[in-house]
């Protein structure tokens, strides 16, 4: 990837780490428990309209942008977003599910034929590595039954990324705001079901100011902005390029816990988050072939 896509890829990490810290103040304002599957879809709601209206249907098939809603929205934000209201950490959420790096790569090279270099492989073991010292500093803090859901909602990330990828759609912008348009409905309905008619309708009618600025940041930032961002990149390179940026998430995200919500990190959580960083370098700077083309692209990472 050239300077220019490498700083969008940074930039979309923040973004999707402080997403984090937004999500747990929507869903736990002063007072009241936001129902999580409607909290998604109302923040769907706002990723779709009035964008809808102005933004062209991707020249990707029908399937594609239903596969990406259901997998890459739905089914990711349902399920962290549930995790979440069950009393996951929003820092160790950010953790957790960045194993979707992992479960892209597999997925990529079972369907999309996609095989990453050594060096890509490294880093993302080290970023793992860097995961699991992590993961065992929390473990203690973290129910077993939210762990497995934010797992589930990795797989569901990563399944929707590989179809992005294969869809390359030309406008990632696109793609976000027609893909989106399945999610409202559907996950509005199972609230209904699952968490009844009464709490729905009180929840809606009593809607407190950080849950409708959390809507806001996770619609217009993490979404339009930071998924419109991402499905680009995925369709101009590889996933196994692009996918290991996300390390840098959980980095984010738990500095922002810190600061936000007082999940002050640990002495492993620390050293965790540096493995993460070096496997990201190491998985993401790789160099074209031959030592001019290294020496070349080394030279624009350090004047960037």
């Amino acid at each position: 990837m050239n300077l220019r896509d490498t700083l969008l890829a940074i930039a979309v990490a923040v973004l999707w780490g402080l997403n984090f810290v937004a999500i747990d103040i929507g869903l736990h304002p002063a007072g009241q428990e936001v129902p999580p599957l409607l909290f998604v879809a109302i923040r769907f709601v706002l990723v779709v309209f009035p964008c809808i209206f102005f933004i062209r249907k991707p020249d990707v098939s029908w399937a594609a942008i239903i596969g990406v809603g259901l997998f890459m929205s739905a089914g990711q934000f349902g399920l962290l977003y549930l995790a979440m209201a069950l009393g996951m950490p929003a820092g160790l959420a950010s953790l957790v599910l960045q194993a979707q790096v992992l479960l892209t790569i597999l997925l990529a090279a079972m369907f999309l034929g996609e095989r990453p270099s050594r060096r890509q492989g490294g880093g993302v073991v080290l970023g793992v590595a860097g995961l699991a010292v992590v993961a065992t500093g929390r473990s203690a803090v973290a129910p077993l039954l939210p762990l497995v859901i934010v797992l589930a909602a990795a797989l569901s990330w990563a399944a929707g990324n590989v179809i992005a990828r294969r869809a390359k759609a030309a406008s990632g912008l696109g793609l976000v705001v027609w893909s989106g348009a399945v999610v409202p409905l559907p996950l509005a309905g199972l609230s209904l079901v699952v968490d009844g008619p009464e709490a729905v309708f009180t929840t809606l009618g009593n809607l407190q100011a950080p849950t409708i600025l959390s809507a806001l940041y996770t619609a217009v930032f993490a979404s339009l902005v930071g998924y419109g961002i991402w499905n680009r990149l995925l369709a101009s390179h590889p996933s196994s390029s692009v996918v290991p940026f996300t390390l840098l998430v959980p980095v984010v995200g738990m500095s922002a816990a810190w600061l936000v919500l007082g999940e002050v990190p640990s002495g492993p959580e620390v050293t965790g988050g540096l493995l993460l960083l070096a496997g990201v370098a190491t998985a993401v700077l790789t160099f074209g072939r031959g030592r001019r083309q290294s020496r070349r692209a080394g030279l624009d990472l350090l004047r960037g």
